[in-house]
Parts: structure tokens; sequence; C-alpha cells
């Protein structure tokens, strides 16, 4: 397995809270962090998968299982090209 590095943005969740945090955790959400900005909060993945696509369903899984709403999922350009090259 490989770890793969992304981020999830949630809806509506303008600030992220030690108490929406507890249930990212204990969701599934154990190898994230998570933070807000702008009004806008996230969930940093560090997840270990056989691929990315299974990576970022199984964050999707997580995050849903919280309760929350994923309004997309970002990438950093050098993680991409990094994956390309593999």
């Amino acid at each position: 397995m490989k770890q793969y590095d992304f981020t999830v943005i949630l809806s509506d969740v303008p600030k992220m809270t030690d108490e929406i945090a507890d249930k990212l955790h204990e969701a599934g959400c154990d190898d994230a962090s998570y933070g807000s900005s702008q009004g806008i909060s996230h969930v940093t993945f560090h997840r270990n998968a056989t691929s990315l696509q299974d990576a970022i369903r199984s964050a999707i899984s997580s995050v849903q299982k919280a309760g929350f709403h994923v309004s997309k999922v970002e990438l950093d350009e050098e993680d991409i090209v990094q994956m390309m090259a593999s």
C-alpha cells in the first residue's frame, strides 16, 4: 500500500471545532488533520490505500459516516505530478 495525501473540503462547516474533529476522528478520520480558514473547514488526509481512488473513496465515506458532506477534494500540484510519474 502507498500513502496518499489530499484535502477534503467540508460543505456547510464554517469553523472546525473540537466536537467536529472528534466526530471525524471517531468515524475513521484518524489519519487526518483538521482545520478551518476564512469560513471553510478542511480535513487533510494521509491515507494508506492501494490506489488514490480507493483512498479518496474511503475518506469520503468516513466523512459521511461522521455526518458531514464533502464539497470537493483537493490535491497539491506537486503530488499530482509525483503520482503521474510513478
